[in-house]
């Protein structure tokens, strides 16, 4: 499989769930700007929406929107407990927390990218869905109380972007924990440390 990536971007989640299953895999950085991978090759050739992650399978199928590579990796081995099994209960409450933190976290984490956006308007909303996460954080470890989850990887993710805006997380000691126990990871180690800035 081939990972198009760019540092400080989303596509850290997949790169970490690849490391988490020991799948073999190659990382292929891509600029944001030009869409142009390091070797030169057109990104937009291969994934049109023009963003990462993408994800290349074997058979040349290429996957986008890191909730589904996600749980396409997770399902590839079922027993890594990393997404509850398809048709169970569990499994829909790791696709509440994936959307919630793709539209809720990412978006408005996302949206502060843009300086044309009013800050403080976003900022308000974002603190709102923060304490959906801390009610949750504070009585279990993760976002699902079976353990790590493909869920975890994207939120410590997008969480990460919280510094870029000058957020300090340690307004929200269950969020400031969780980074850190995630962060200890590892495959999270591994992972930022093959993602060079």
């Amino acid at each position: 499989m081939k990972l198009y990536y760019a540092p400080q971007a989303c596509s850290l989640a997949p790169h970490i769930v690849l490391r988490e299953l020991q799948l073999p895999f190659v990382l292929i950085r891509v600029d944001n700007r030009s869409k142009r991978t390091a070797s030169g090759e057109d990104f937009l050739a291969i994934n049109p929406k023009g963003y990462v992650a993408a994800l290349q399978l074997e058979n040349g199928e290429v996957l986008t929107e890191g909730p589904a590579i996600l749980q396409y990796l997770a399902d590839l081995q079922p027993e890594s407990g990393l997404a509850p099994a398809p048709g169970s209960f569990e499994r829909v409450r790791l696709q509440e927390w994936l959307n919630f933190v793709s539209s809720e976290i990412h978006g408005g984490l996302g949206a502060l990218f843009d300086e044309r956006m009013p800050a403080e308007v976003i900022k308000e909303k974002l603190f709102r869905r923060f304490t959906v996460l801390v009610e949750v954080l504070e009585r279990q470890e993760y976002l699902l109380a079976g353990g790590f989850s493909v869920a975890d990887a994207l939120l410590f993710v997008v969480l990460r972007w919280a510094g870029l805006f000058g957020i300090a997380l340690e307004q929200w000691p269950a969020l400031a924990r969780f980074q850190d126990r995630i962060g200890k990871r590892p495959t999270v180690i591994a992972a930022l440390a093959a993602e060079p800035a």
